[in-house]
């Protein structure tokens, strides 16, 4: 059997991420990627729909190591995939990765301070052993999204697209296409349709915060232009940083000032005459969900040209000819994209044991928001929901090797976080009511009370405590190869 040093899950953003901090912190470490799909690029190999690019600007969600060099900061999926796949490959990271491998399950054996990783290549069941587990899968399962149950839906005549299951041959250029969401996918898809579509109309229950920020970040750009190409980069980001981190925070404590700034944008943007209070004034105070961000307003544009439109209100029902709303209105569509969302997935969806008991992560505590309570060696990475997912990547990547460089200095095999006496008083997500969200945080790790058992929604905390902070902080417990007793807490609820 194969053994490694170090298994990563996913050759996607993430994943790449942790291959080049273990690369340059940890070079004795022996890794190895497993990646189900048959590419690099993760989220931005799956999804193909039209339009498709980053909801963060990518000076921010591209690597500290490596410059994003493009001009577009809003920039395109397909350009993001080849940043991805260029730092891999010129770094020798694409050596390492292992294509067509879903993982099935994972064991640890604390005997042996190794996990042993069963996986599927096609037909062929493989296994390999790794001391240390590091998931980088994202946070969503890729087999399929989420789509509610919509009366009669089988009853329309047209055409019906799950965003995460695009056909490549769809063809809408002259088409009416309704649009069922109003999240990051629906207000991409909505400019990106409009223009060769018959007319676009995104149908959304309740609105959500759209906010126009520039496709080109003006600073950037022209900081590359008088410095050297790193020193801009990091000038830029760390300006981006600190806009995102005071424009959450004033979002915070002054909520209303907030919503009544966004707001008033919008109606600017769309004109005296347009309903906004219905169309884009959430219930929701701003950052209860995640903001949409459109470059160069291109949303605003497309309903400003009539080729594109807005309704709101609950679905009745599905008709032949397209979709009735509650109150009555028609929205007729040849096509209609179901834009409703993802379904959230820990671990890459793998089963994990502990000598021979099942781990059931909701009976678990987060770790800095990087490990979990009762488990040994495992990682993952879950990125921030008010910022960039990257910079939090960047950081679990540079603590992972810190622990790694320090079991070895203390001839550790085994790091297991240990709760203690501390409760679960709050779920892995605070505040936060999307509904991807809210529909699995009761299969996710919990948080307790006070740090470590905390996950931060900042980076600057975050920081800290991951590239600062001591590594042993009283709650790992560090072991070497020898039977040792299974830690309760985390393995309670799944043993019932």
């Amino acid at each position: 059997m194969e053994s490694f040093d170090v298994l990563i899950v996913g050759a996607g953003l993430s994943g790449i991420d942790a291959a080049h901090h273990l690369r340059e912190l940890c070079p004795r470490k022996t890794y190895i990627i497993l990646e189900q799909r048959e590419r690099i690029g993760g989220t931005w190999d799956l999804f193909r729909y039209p339009g498709i690019r980053s909801d963060s600007d990518m000076l921010t969600m591209g690597y500290g190591f490596r410059p994003w060099t493009n001009p577009t900061a809003i920039s395109p999926g397909g350009e993001i995939r080849e940043y991805i796949e260029a730092t891999a490959r010129e770094e020798g990271i694409d050596k390492h990765i292992r294509f067509g491998h879903r993982i099935v399950s994972a064991d640890w054996s604390s005997e042996t301070a190794m996990w042993t990783i069963h996986a599927m290549h096609g037909d062929e069941k493989v296994t390999l052993e790794a001391n240390f587990l590091f998931s980088c899968a994202g946070y969503y399962r890729y087999s399929a999204g989420y789509t509610p149950e919509f009366p009669n839906i089988d009853k329309f005549q047209g055409t019906v697209v799950h965003p995460q299951a695009w056909p490549e041959n769809l063809q809408y250029s002259g088409k009416r296409v309704a649009i069922i969401g109003s999240g990051a996918t629906a207000v991409t898809l909505v400019p990106a349709m409009a223009p060769t579509a018959a007319h676009v109309t995104m149908v959304q229950r309740s609105p959500t915060y759209v906010v126009s920020l520039p496709g080109k970040d003006a600073v950037a750009n022209f900081l590359r232009k008088i410095l050297p190409s790193k020193l801009a980069f990091q000038l830029a980001r760390w300006k981006n940083v600190a806009l995102m981190t005071y424009i959450y925070q004033f979002s915070q404590r002054f909520p209303k000032v907030a919503k009544a700034g966004i707001v008033k944008k919008v109606q600017e943007q769309l004109g005296p005459d347009y309903d906004v209070a219905t169309h884009f004034t959430p219930r929701y105070n701003p950052w209860e969900q995640r903001m949409c961000v459109v470059p160069d307003a291109d949303m605003f544009e497309a309903i400003k040209s009539g080729r594109a439109s807005v309704a709101t209100g609950e679905i009745e029902t599905f008709t032949a000819t397209g979709i009735r709303l509650k109150s009555g209105q028609e929205i007729d569509a040849d096509i209609v994209v179901t834009a409703t969302g993802l379904v959230m997935q820990a671990f890459g969806g793998m089963d994990l044991t502990v000598d021979g008991v099942r781990v059931d992560p909701a009976h678990t505590l987060a770790y800095k928001g990087v490990m979990i309570s009762g488990v040994p060696n495992l990682a993952a990475i879950f990125g921030y929901i008010n910022a960039s997912w990257t910079l939090k990547a960047d950081l679990i990547c540079s603590y992972v090797c810190r622990l790694l460089n320090y079991m070895d200095a203390k001839g550790a095999k085994q790091a297991t976080p240990e709760a203690g006496g501390e409760a679960p008083v709050a779920p892995f997500v605070e505040k936060f009511s999307s509904g991807y969200v809210a529909r699995a945080l009761e299969r996710w790790p919990k948080q307790g009370s006070k740090a470590p058992w905390r996950v931060n929604q900042n980076y600057f905390k975050d920081m800290k405590a991951m590239k600062w902070s001591a590594i042993d902080d009283g709650a790992l417990r560090f072991t070497s190869p020898q039977k040792v007793p299974t830690p309760s807490h985390a393995l309670a609820g799944a043993a019932k």
